[in-house]
């Protein structure tokens, strides 16, 4: 009996969350081109010192009390460096971020983007691996401290292998490059309900890389 009603409370719980990003679609959400343009176009100002700061407001919170209707889902590293809403110049509410160190993709990740996309309307998936990564660093180094950090650098190695079979030099950004590419690869190869509603709702999904010492993110295809 327990195990019923946690089990109704978790899809209550589930559903009404949906309705909360349902609750601003009284129109469909920006393209996947759209949504680039304004990331490409935030970056522009960040880079350039001359960020607007937008949705940031007393009024900005009240609305998003209504629900929330972001524009973009990002998977990035958890670096503090690397702070997307700063990069792009966004505010609240724009983006459905995800991070954790070295922008590893695993159930969790995966299932959070579905969110976005299914639930939320988003159109732009951003795989966003950045210079200097640490995690990609204790990958190359091949030392583990704990048996946790060696299963994020478990996630990473295969970037490293795949650099070699391309015959890349490895090095710190030919692997994060790779891994973004690995990153994508994988939840595409294993997530068919997604990739199917993507085409059939024209969502796209792209890598990026951040460059710490001048704050531009490349957009790699």
């Amino acid at each position: 009996m327990k195990k019923l009603v946690f089990s109704f409370i978790l899809s209550f719980t589930l559903l009404m969350n949906a309705n909360i990003c349902m609750a601003n679609h009284n129109t469909e959400n920006i393209s996947a081109d759209e949504a680039l343009k304004k990331l490409i176009k935030g970056n522009e100002r960040f880079v350039e010192l001359k960020e607007q700061h937008p949705d940031s407001d007393k009024e900005r919170r009240k609305e998003m009390l209504k629900g929330q209707h972001p524009f973009v889902v990002i998977l990035s590293c958890s670096d503090s460096r690397v702070p997307p809403e700063l990069i792009f110049d966004q505010g609240l509410g724009d983006i459905f971020e995800i991070r954790n160190a070295g922008n590893v993709l695993n159930e969790h990740v995966i299932g959070s983007i579905e969110y976005a996309v299914m639930h939320c309307g988003v159109k732009l998936i951003v795989i966003m691996g950045h210079q200097d990564c640490g995690a990609i660093a204790a990958t190359l180094s091949g030392v583990s401290e704990t048996k946790y950090i060696k299963a994020l650098e478990d996630s990473i190695q295969p970037a490293i292998e795949d650099c070699k079979k391309q015959g890349k030099e490895i090095n710190s950004d030919n692997v994060v490059k790779a891994h973004v590419m690995q990153d994508i690869n994988e939840l595409l190869s294993q997530d068919n309900e997604l990739v199917k509603y993507m085409k059939k709702n024209n969502v796209k999904i792209i890598p990026a890389y951040y460059h710490l010492d001048t704050g531009k993110v490349d957009f790699l295809k």
